[in-house]
């Protein structure tokens, strides 16, 4: 039995949802995430191990993006890392770490942001890992990057853009 205290009030809420596909507010998020395509590479192995310098490490990313249907685009994250000594390479390691992503009701500008700012940020520490475990299991200490920022870096893109298509027409960079 219930006390006085313990009484529930009825908070009018619509006790009927809206059926599937009746939605209409923006939604994304990763459906799946996976190696693409990887490679190791220790070309100089077993006499690397015996050298004495650090290795000067290169680290290169790139981001693509592909619609595969309507509401689903695939996000390539491309990670290329090269450690070189003064006697040759030590490791080379590429690594494509995709996601398949589904979007609805996104507007284009929001679309493009979420596909080559936020997805490679949800990607990344995926790849940094899978990326430090290859060094490792290539024979040398875990190459662990430093995050990026994925946001400044599509901001400082798109400023860039805006600028070369102002000087491309003549129209200055902040009119359109």
């Amino acid at each position: 039995m219930a006390d006085e205290g313990d009484v529930l009030t009825d908070l009018d809420l619509d006790p009927a949802p809206n059926g599937n596909g009746a939605d209409t507010l923006p939604a994304a998020g990763i459906i799946a995430q996976y190696v693409k395509d990887m490679s190791v590479e220790v070309p100089n192995a077993p006499e690397c191990f015996q050298w004495k310098d650090t290795p000067q490490v290169d680290v290169q990313f790139n981001i693509a993006a592909r619609q595969i249907s309507d509401e689903v685009h695939e996000v390539e994250l491309k990670i290329n890392a090269t450690a070189k000594a003064e006697q040759g390479n030590v490791f080379l390691v590429e690594v494509a770490y995709c996601g398949l992503l589904g979007m609805r009701n996104l507007p284009e500008d929001q679309a493009h942001a979420f596909l080559y700012s936020e997805a490679p940020r949800l990607l990344f520490p995926f790849a940094r890992r899978i990326l430090a475990d290859a060094s490792r299991d290539a024979g040398q200490q875990p190459l662990m990057i430093d995050p990026i920022d994925f946001n400044g870096l599509y901001t400082q893109r798109l400023q860039q853009k805006q600028q070369e298509e102002a000087a491309a027409g003549g129209t200055p960079a902040g009119e359109a």
